[in-house]
């Protein structure tokens, strides 16, 4: 068989034990409904209906979308040709009557977006096993003093804990890409009303505060228009140094410094 072009960055998953591996990791999906994001020509698909009660595939190119309708049409797969930035994850959770399970292997050039609906659709949401760039994984999963730590390791990790899994080789996939892929978990669990703080004004404070990630903290809020009084009377609050970089502090911290701000 000839191979299918890749359109839209996509490049298909051919090894079956990396996709056996994705799917264990999504764990026991008897009686669960499964969004798979990208499912391209079907492979891991077809490893989710063997487990999964209904699988919801997304699929954006209309000729792979036919294909994935006739070669599953006596599966529990319900093919939707759509833009997942486009998906109702909230009327998909409550047509299952529960949370959903996410999986996929995200095209590269959107997985940021993505990963933004993904928590913007939070509470229609259990779990998710995705697979992205390695460099991407490297920065979801980061923790503070690492030069990979910044505003997607945070706004993720605002959502629910997360952990890489494993990683593939381009020659997993066909056509290879030019980059290794990594695969990790999410587990949805806001963790806003915990630490105190607005869901939309701590992450614009956070998108603030990295703005600028070579920057001290204190002159990114500077530039964010709070007065430099307040700043270092904030900063001392939350017990930073006022030459402290955004990358240095845990998310906890952050929310202390956001919280004394905002009582200024």
């Amino acid at each position: 068989m000839t191979p299918t072009k890749p359109k839209l960055g996509q490049n298909f998953l051919r090894d079956a034990a990396a996709i056996q591996r994705i799917v264990n990791a999504l764990g026991d999906l008897a009686g669960e409904t499964v969004v798979e994001i990208g499912p391209g020509q079907g492979a891991i698909t077809r490893a989710l209906a063997a487990r999964a009660a209904h699988v919801m595939a997304i699929e954006l190119d209309a000729a792979l979308a036919a294909r994935l309708r006739s070669e599953f049409a006596r599966e529990p797969v319900t093919v939707a040709e759509a833009d997942v930035l486009d998906f109702d994850f909230g009327t998909a959770s409550a047509v299952a009557g529960k949370r959903l399970v996410v999986a996929g292997n995200l095209p590269y050039y959107i997985t940021s977006p993505i990963l933004l609906k993904l928590a913007a659709s939070h509470a229609a949401l259990d779990r998710a096993v995705l697979m992205v760039q390695r460099e991407v994984a490297d920065r979801i999963v980061a923790g503070p003093g690492s030069r990979d730590y910044g505003l997607l390791s945070v706004t993720v990790q605002m959502y629910g804990p997360v952990e890489r899994l494993f990683t593939f080789p381009p020659s997993s996939f066909s056509p290879p890409p030019d980059v290794h892929s990594s695969v990790f978990r999410w587990r949805f669990a806001p963790r806003f009303a915990q630490f105190g703080v607005g869901e939309g004004d701590f992450l614009r404070f956070v998108r603030q505060v990295f703005a600028q990630k070579r920057k001290t903290l204190a002159n990114n809020l500077r530039a964010a228009g709070y007065a430099p009084g307040d700043v270092l009377a904030a900063l001392v609050g939350a017990g930073v140094q006022a030459n402290a970089r955004a990358e240095a502090l845990p998310v906890e911290q952050l929310a202390v410094l956001w919280k004394g701000l905002e009582r200024r």
